[in-house]
């Protein structure tokens, strides 16, 4: 996609103007949307236990790299909502861990998931480690 808030060329670097451009971000959606598909299978009973949370984890990830991008002035806050996201991609990898054990997830469906989770994990503290590369003025976007 070009154009829009896609992304420009910042002195022969990509500038990503937008969250939804992160592939970090892009990968934490289409986990969640993943992981909604197949815990629609989960049994009625665990709609309140583990499958309200396994989604609430799952979608918490995208929202925590969201509020991280509008951080981005503050270093530091920008940090602390990446370790949220990576908090939260961490109780997603427990959550799914469960419903494999329980038999509501076979290991085909399940370890793709935590192997993307994982690497949604390592993003996460690359932009951590370099989050001065980030920071944009206060009233840019």
């Amino acid at each position: 996609m070009r154009g829009g808030k896609e992304s420009k060329r910042v002195g022969g670097s990509r500038f990503v103007e937008d969250f939804t451009n992160l592939d970090v971000y892009r990968r934490a959606s289409c986990v969640a949307r993943n992981i909604f598909v197949l815990s629609q299978r989960f049994p009625p009973e665990e709609n309140r236990a583990l499958r309200d949370q396994l989604l609430r984890a799952a979608r918490s990830i995208g929202a925590q790299i969201a509020e991280a991008w509008a951080k981005r002035p503050y270093p530091r806050h920008f940090r602390a909502k990446l370790t949220d996201a990576d908090a939260e991609q961490r109780e997603t990898r427990h959550w799914l861990r469960i419903g494999l054990e329980c038999g509501y997830l076979t290991p085909a469906e399940a370890e793709p998931l935590m192997e993307e989770l994982d690497r949604i994990g390592r993003m996460l503290v690359t932009m951590m480690k370099g989050a001065e590369k980030f920071r944009v003025g206060r009233y840019q976007k």
